[in-house]
């Protein structure tokens, strides 16, 4: 049989694909017999152990023992875990016990219809551009093996996790904050971990949305605004001090305050940078992608931090991690790294400290917010896109040089391309990693500004589109 390996590929973030179509049990098969020759060519004749999780999508656990019984029977050996956990939870676990590598069923927050795998290095980080490459050009190069009947052990991998997660934030400071806290796990595999790891404060958590559901609900798990109705309405209903919203995968976060203020997450990494500096006196470098906020600047500036920038990617971040000394890195959908933990994102921890940020300040998370932007600055930051059916040559734009009367002092193309006008506003146009889509950003000083740039960037790609 004819195998067409070319709808395969590898993006931003591991390879994904529509269930029944591209991401079928024939495909996954020839990316795990892939992934276990690339290891195998490249360890020899070391031990190979790697680690498989999964998510809550559709038949995600079948397509996990599917990898991990092609693993097994290339000699390989597999630690299958017995739940559905977020990705940190299967990094945490690459790490802790020193594996090879770990593979991770997920499309993190795409649409209920894709599924995805990832590739975690033993570090627990997201596999380099020069890995998954490799990967490619090895499908379909030698016959697949499978056994299903190979012995694959099941394991616990979470109670190692939540113990991690207690040793890292503050117990001492969380046994003292009593505040209300709603959680919105968008039916994804981040459910009950918080709770977990909280039980022993008087920290009060109401959870939404804890339910596995495939289908999530009809909404894709992404913690973006209109995604997130039910979560919204409940925090104006509420008297909560905080809102956490995990994605599909648990390591993205998106956060609420008061009566339901949408914390967006360039925003968070912002608190989190001046929790993890001023309040735990911790230190090392910042970094965030070209479509991060000029906040992320703005602080690192007055606290004179080195601020590091890198394409759309959290990959980019985890090298870096990895490398240097960096104390946090953040992307602009919600996911954030931390110092002395994983170089990967992980909601979870992201939200904990939020949480202990509030106990160490003995502040609610609205007053926090507005302390910040009072002194940094108060940046409207938003996000669209555009789905393609026809291909857009985006460096057909550049010799745009004025937006709304605004000069473009500055064109960034590190990663699509960014329109960095005179008053430091800004427009950029990326094509999406994972999607057949274009991605539209923009950032000012002014709400009715920023979504004027958004609306001139769809036109755009309508006027250009090829």
């Amino acid at each position: 049989m004819q195998i067409n390996t070319t709808t395969i590929k590898f993006g931003t973030d591991g390879w994904r694909g529509i269930i029944g179509d591209d991401f079928t049990f024939a495909n996954v098969r020839l990316v795990s017999q892939a992934i276990a020759d690339y290891y195998k060519h490249t360890f020899k004749e070391k031990k190979i152990r790697i680690a498989v999780g999964y998510d809550t999508r559709f038949q995600s656990d079948t397509f996990a023992r599917l990898v991990a019984e092609v693993l097994s029977a290339n000699g390989i050996e597999v630690i299958l875990s017995d739940r559905a956990v977020p990705t940190p939870t299967l990094s945490f676990a690459v790490k802790n016990r020193k594996m090879t590598a770990g593979i991770m069923i997920t499309a993190s927050h795409n649409p209920a219809f894709y599924n995805g795998i990832k590739i975690k290095t033993a570090e627990g980080g997201a596999a380099p551009v020069e890995l998954t490459r490799q990967v490619e050009k090895l499908l379909g190069a030698n016959p697949i093996l499978i056994e299903p009947s190979a012995s694959v052990l099941e394991d616990n991998l979470t109670g190692e996790y939540i113990d991690f997660l207690r040793r890292y934030v503050d117990m001492k400071q969380l046994r003292r904050a009593r505040f209300r806290v709603l959680v919105d796990a968008m039916h994804g595999s981040g459910d009950s971990f918080l709770a977990e790891v909280l039980k022993a404060t008087p920290v009060k958590l109401e959870f939404l949305r804890t339910e596995p559901n495939p289908s999530f609900g009809g909404l894709r798990p992404e913690p973006i605004l209109e995604n997130l109705r039910v979560s919204y309405e409940r925090m104006k209903k509420g008297d909560f001090d905080l809102g956490i919203v995990l994605d599909g995968d648990a390591d993205r976060i998106a956060a609420f305050c008061g009566k339901g203020e949408f914390i967006n997450p360039q925003k968070i990494l912002g608190l989190l940078i001046l929790h993890l500096i001023q309040d735990r006196g911790m230190n090392g470098a910042v970094v965030k992608t070209v479509v991060g906020s000029n906040l992320i600047d703005n602080i690192c500036n007055t606290l004179h931090l080195k601020l590091y920038q890198t394409p759309v990617g959290f990959k980019y971040i985890s090298e870096l991690m990895v490398k240097e000394n960096i104390l946090i890195g953040g992307e602009e959908a919600g996911g954030i790294g931390f110092k002395n933990y994983i170089p990967e994102r992980d909601g979870s921890l992201a939200g904990l400290l939020l949480l202990e940020m509030m106990a160490f300040r003995k502040k609610p998370m609205l007053a926090l917010l507005k302390e910040m932007e009072r002194e940094f600055g108060r940046y409207y930051y938003l996000r669209t896109e555009v789905h393609l059916k026809k291909q857009l040559d985006l460096n057909m734009l550049r010799d745009i040089k004025n937006i709304f009367g605004k000069k473009v002092s500055s064109i960034d193309d590190t990663d699509g391309i960014k329109f960095i006008l005179e008053d430091r506003s800004w427009l950029m146009l990326r094509a999406s990693g994972t999607e057949p889509i274009i991605r539209v950003y923009a950032e000012s000083e002014e709400k009715n500004t920023t979504v004027a740039m958004l609306e001139f960037g769809k036109e755009l790609i309508s006027k250009y589109v090829v």
